[in-house]
């Protein structure tokens, strides 16, 4: 039996996963780094972002499709939640909630409080409700 390696002929071709997100905002459009948000909140077919600086944009994607081009900074926390890990500080006692390092809270679906715990749990303090 032959054996054969993966061959891919676009490999190299392919951009990377884009690093930045334009928002439409009084009339100009923003560029926001990744880096730069602190997690997503999903409304229906609408997102909202919330930055490091304490704004929040809304723009009309919807948060699965974000998922799919943000990089693996970012968890799925809940249906309507998309964190970026680096800005997670705490995780309540019960691993129901986040607190994000800007000072909003992140809402974590019953379904995934033991894999974010295990995620999150020992680089982060705990903080009781």
């Amino acid at each position: 039996m032959n054996t054969f390696t993966p061959f891919n002929p676009l490999s190299g071709q392919l951009s990377p996963k884009p690093v930045h997100i334009s928002v439409h905002f009084m009339g100009r459009t923003i560029t926001i780094a990744a880096e730069h948000i602190t997690f997503l909140e999903g409304d229906g077919n609408y997102t909202y972002v919330y930055t490091c600086a304490g704004r929040k944009y809304l723009i009309c994607k919807t948060l699965k499709w974000l998922a799919c081009k943000l990089d693996t900074n970012f968890v799925r926390v809940h249906k309507s939640f998309l964190v970026n890990a680096h800005y997670v500080i705490g995780c309540a006692e019960d691993g129901r909630a986040l607190k994000m390092r800007c000072g909003n809270e992140a809402a974590v679906s019953r379904r995934k409080t033991k894999e974010i715990i295990s995620i999150f749990g020992e680089r982060v303090e705990r903080i009781s409700a």
